[in-house]
């Protein structure tokens, strides 16, 4: 689907060569890219998927998923934390949609700017940390990690286990302001790439949450239908990013190609865009199935998102050592971006679900199994 003109693209090009500027620096002291949210902030990025009706830039969601794919070029680490902020808002937007919570996120986006923090994918079926009742709510101790954006966050959404006494274990999964008492957002995110991210981890020590602010009850360790909706909102989102990054490797190589182009380019070149083809098409694919947030939120549509995931992932890494290797030695410098979007490329493989529980994921349910033993 083409998005020229897009408001959103436009804007990723617009303050992307600035991005582009720092992206090393931060690469290389590890610092969260605050500059930049402030600047997307204050330019309605964030409030961008809302509908108008609630403050919000109307956006589709196919046209969110260009424009993070762009932005990607610029700096991966923006993008892709950006997306863990826009995954939860689509979220929203979708169950809002159907008739389920999802107004009041919405409304507190679209009104206030707020940044959100997503801690569901480390936490999957079981769920980091402990809840425990009280008068009015829970008690909640828990460290969160891969928390992408909370040094600068608003709102962690998040959850934690609890021992119901007369159901027995279950996930809540709720809001928590971040800058709550006993919450600590720690400065601890040291990675191979995307070391923009401010990916660290977070504290909650006795954290107070209200019993009207859980918002999903599930059994602990079992596959629950919640999945099928934030799996199929985020992942298209999330893999948007990697091609952009896959891309703009692509281009690079292409470049410093030229400057040499000996008996052996063309064929590298050739493998490259086969490569970097796939990964768009899986990575198109993914957006389509999410059919501008009006999917069936089924177990065989999340299964579809995640066999292309891993697509996306596999081909986006591929892609990114095949320019490396098209481009010649110099790629290996850190000088040059191709070595830094390598690394970022990696983590693409580790969002859920990496490949070999994905293939299990698929796997049992071809089988008539639950997707998850």
């Amino acid at each position: 689907m083409s998005f020229m003109g897009s408001r959103w693209i436009d804007l990723a090009n617009e303050v992307g060569p600035s991005f582009a500027a720092t992206a090393a620096a931060h690469d290389a002291d590890d610092a969260f890219v605050a500059d930049n949210y402030a600047v997307l902030k204050q330019r309605k990025l964030f409030s961008a998927l809302v509908p108008e009706e609630f403050g919000g830039g109307g956006a589709r969601y196919s046209e969110m998923c260009a424009a993070l794919r762009q932005l990607a070029r610029y700096c991966p680490s923006t993008a892709l934390a950006v997306s863990m902020h826009q995954h939860l808002v689509a979220a929203a937007l979708y169950n809002h949609r159907k008739g389920r919570p999802g107004q009041k996120v919405l409304e507190a986006v679209g009104g206030k700017d707020l940044v959100l923090v997503s801690t569901g994918a480390n936490d999957w079926l079981a769920s980091r940390g402990e809840a425990t009742k009280v008068e009015g709510g829970f008690r909640i101790n828990a460290t969160k990690t891969f928390a992408s954006g909370s040094p600068v966050g608003d709102m962690l959404m998040t959850s934690a286990a609890y021992e119901d006494p007369k159901e027995g274990w279950q996930v809540l999964h709720f809001p928590v302001p971040i800058r709550s008492e006993g919450v600590t957002v720690n400065r601890d995110w040291r990675a191979m790439g995307m070391r923009g991210t401010g990916s660290g981890s977070v504290v909650l020590k006795d954290v107070f949450v209200a019993d009207a602010a859980v918002a999903v009850r599930r059994p602990r360790g079992k596959y629950h239908a919640v999945w099928n909706t934030i799996l199929t909102c985020a992942m298209p989102l999330i893999m948007s990013v990697y091609v952009g990054v896959a891309e703009e490797a692509a281009e690079r190589a292409v470049a410093a190609a030229k400057k040499r182009p000996d008996g052996a380019t063309p064929v590298l070149l050739g493998e490259m865009e086969n490569l970097l083809t796939s990964a768009r098409l899986a990575a198109d694919s993914m957006v389509a199935l999410a059919a501008e947030l009006e999917f069936a939120p089924t177990n065989e549509c999340a299964n579809a998102i995640l066999v292309r995931k891993t697509l996306v992932a596999n081909a986006v890494i591929a892609t990114c050592a095949k320019a490396m290797e098209a481009a010649g030695g110099s790629a290996y410098l850190r000088a040059g971006a191709i070595e830094r979007l390598l690394r970022d490329a990696y983590a693409a493989q580790f969002h859920p679900l990496p490949e070999r529980k994905q293939q299990e994921f698929a796997g049992r349910l071809a089988l008539g199994l639950d997707p998850v033993a």
